[in-house]
């Protein structure tokens, strides 16, 4: 019945996640290890501008012990899959335009971090060529994700304005997010092409939505639908994606705790959103090296486009 219904949900619904930030189980950032370590840092920084989702980090580590972690099962496993279980530390940030101000800015996107530990399950069918991801998140939104302290610390220490207005931020609110996807490889050029869809949902108090995407990458591609080991490899990649937006606290604030001082109303949000990714990465038996750059419509009414930039750093062991 679970298994049913898993495929039902990915089948019926049209369309990762809004404004997806930091997705480390889309195909092309496959490490082919069952132990690994992972940073991932995003900042808009990479894009010149300081505004919308200005940084984001991830420790990510995978681990056979995991597999004795009980969140596990709330994930569905696929049969003759290879299966890898991780945990992950994950920061997101938001700002408006104008953060040096106090007052709060309204037509603008309000102040808001979130803080959550994700637990996360990948299974790969290799003769199928696809995969299932899963992951199940708790944390916290509002100020007790140190979102102010953070910005602040950074911008004193570069020397840059510093933020004024995180008085007016999303208040604390409970993080409970659960994400399943399903990624499929539609077409593959021996080792220097391959192209895949990739649909996700994600449920739950800081998102709720759904998205269809492509990606493709070219070079000395890697296959992550085999059980082979990486040797070398050196790619590009680009993954245009649709969403369609459900909820999102980071703008509307949390479901539990309605006392923000500023929020963007449900009218105002864009039901839509398209987003692009491309970068390209490095990778070698051990390590793994990636530059990624993002830009995505505007998320409500009165907003704008935003871009961004991020690099991830790994290592087997």
């Amino acid at each position: 019945m679970r298994k049913l219904l898993l495929l039902l949900l990915l089948t019926i619904l049209p369309t990762t996640i809004v404004a997806q930030k930091i997705d480390n189980m889309v195909a092309f950032r496959t490490i082919k290890s069952d132990s690994y370590f992972r940073f991932n840092y995003e900042n808009d920084y990479f894009a010149s501008t300081d505004e919308n989702y200005t940084q984001g980090y991830n420790l990510e580590l995978v681990l056979p012990v995991f597999k004795k972690n009980p969140i596990n099962y709330l994930f569905y496993k696929p049969e003759n899959s290879i299966i890898k279980y991780g945990l992950a530390l994950e920061h997101i940030g938001f700002t408006p335009d104008a953060y040096e101000k106090t007052e709060i800015q309204y037509n603008d996107r309000p102040f808001a971090s979130a803080i959550m530990l994700k637990s996360f399950l990948i299974a790969t069918d290799t003769l199928q060529k696809s995969s299932f991801t899963s992951s199940f998140s708790l944390g916290i939104i509002g100020p007790g994700a140190f979102g102010k302290e953070m910005q602040v610390g950074i911008h004193e220490a570069t020397g840059n304005v510093i933020p004024q207005g995180w008085r007016n931020q999303i208040k604390n609110d409970a993080v409970i997010n659960y994400e399943i996807a399903y990624e499929k490889q539609l077409v593959r050029l021996k080792n220097i092409f391959s192209l895949q869809t990739k649909t996700t949902l994600k449920v739950g108090t800081l998102h709720t939505n759904a998205s269809v995407g492509l990606n493709a990458t070219i070079g000395l591609i890697n296959n992550a639908f085999n059980s082979s080991k990486d040797k070398f490899n050196f790619y590009f990649y680009t993954q245009p994606v649709v969403s369609v937006i459900g909820y999102d606290a980071t703008l509307q604030g949390g479901i539990f705790n309605r006392e923000s001082p500023y929020v963007i109303v449900s009218n105002d949000i864009n039901r839509f959103t398209a987003q692009h990714n491309y970068g390209f990465i490095l990778k070698t038996k051990t390590l793994y090296f990636e530059y990624s750059r993002s830009s995505i419509t505007r998320e409500f009414k009165y907003g704008t486009a935003a871009k961004w930039g991020g690099v991830r750093i790994g290592f087997t062991f």
